[in-house]
């Protein structure tokens, strides 16, 4: 099988208006004061080395806020698209091009018996975006499956690999978060041919399933579980559906010492992570006082669910990151945890 590319546009060009809100999945955001379109890892390269001041790179804006005010620079919308897939025996690597909407990518390795990535189905954004914050849910990481991830090095001026090792993955980051100095040109996956599932790791899907924890099943029933779940959260893009205008979890799940959790209820959720434990924000943002719905000037918490923050119509960055704020005070006063946000935030007064 060879490379599949179907670039969305051709070379570089110029979006008007500038304005970034519709480009990510909250609708949230002011205008940048150049948006220009890449369609290709050439273009990208290109958009960025030419672009005077700051650069912003956005794929499917679905981890990000922008502040009201817009982005003081060029931003550069990433619309790369396309497979290829080499390997033998049971491997296979698909190198995904940055721009390639993520979900299809899952769609298309479910769909072809390549099991490794299928319960991170219907997580929204592009391929290129999953290794920043080394995307993960229901029981899987990318970190597990990535065996390269090809970057332009804006400091040193050119095209470089990250071994996964080079990537320094963490729990919802990596050595791109947080920084600029890389951009992510493609990411290559190693996948097993199989037409189960990996082992089924998160005890939710597991009950969703009927199965035990440690089991496997055939590649679409854990797909289609996975979205039944996102979906009932609201964590599915649906344009009718208010509570997935977001970024998804907006605080991760902090990870504490052990006498630090020594002093939270016995009942608060929690999880080993090496010699200190990860507890769960949502079981601390409900005890501390914050239903879902909870909220104000256009923006709440998500109805479905306790960790995603909503634009409802209406609603701006400052409104968001204010209840956000709220959110995290009232959490740690109650706690004294202290939650930090999972997605970038840009030209904001968070802190």
């Amino acid at each position: 099988m060879g490379v599949r590319l179907k670039p969305m546009v051709v070379g570089v060009r110029d979006v008007t208006p500038p304005l970034l809100a519709p480009h990510t999945t909250l609708g949230l955001g002011g205008p940048a004061e150049r948006l220009i379109e890449a369609g290709t890892a050439a273009d990208l390269v290109s958009a960025v080395r030419d672009a005077t001041g700051p650069v912003l790179v956005l794929a499917g804006g679905s981890n990000v806020v922008i502040g009201d005010a817009g982005f003081a620079g060029t931003a550069v919308l990433v619309r790369s698209e396309g497979l290829e897939v080499t390997g033998s025996g049971d491997e296979v690597r698909v190198t995904v091009a940055a721009g390639h909407d993520w979900d299809a990518f899952v769609a298309q390795a479910v769909a072809e018996g390549w099991s490794g990535v299928e319960c991170l189905s219907g997580v929204p954004g592009s391929a290129g975006a999953t290794p920043i914050q080394n995307v993960g849910a229901y029981g899987q990481e990318v970190s597990e499956t990535i065996a390269g991830v090809t970057v332009y090095d804006r400091e040193r001026d050119r095209i470089e690999k990250f071994t996964p090792a080079e990537c320094a993955f963490t729990y919802r980051g990596s050595v791109f978060k947080h920084r600029d100095r890389h951009v992510v040109l493609d990411v290559t996956f190693a996948l097993r041919r199989s037409p189960l599932s990996g082992p089924i790791r998160y005890a939710e899907t597991a009950r969703a399933l009927g199965v035990e924890v440690g089991e496997r099943v055939p590649l679409a029933v854990a797909r289609e579980t996975v979205l039944g779940l996102r979906r009932g959260k609201g964590m599915v893009l649906d344009a009718g559906d208010a509570d997935s205008r977001s970024v998804g979890s907006f605080f991760v799940n902090p990870v504490i010492s052990a006498e630090e959790f020594a002093g939270l209820p016995e009942d608060a959720p929690h999880w080993p992570e090496g010699e200190r434990v990860k507890v769960s924000a949502a079981w601390l943002i409900q005890r501390a006082g914050f239903e879902r719905g909870y909220g104000r000037d256009g923006v709440s918490i998500s109805t479905k669910h306790t960790l995603a923050l909503t634009n409802r119509g209406g609603g701006t960055a400052k409104a968001l990151l204010g209840l956000a704020a709220e959110i995290r005070d009232g959490v740690e006063k109650s706690f004294g945890v202290r939650l930090r946000p999972e997605p970038v935030l840009v030209g904001t007064d968070w802190s």
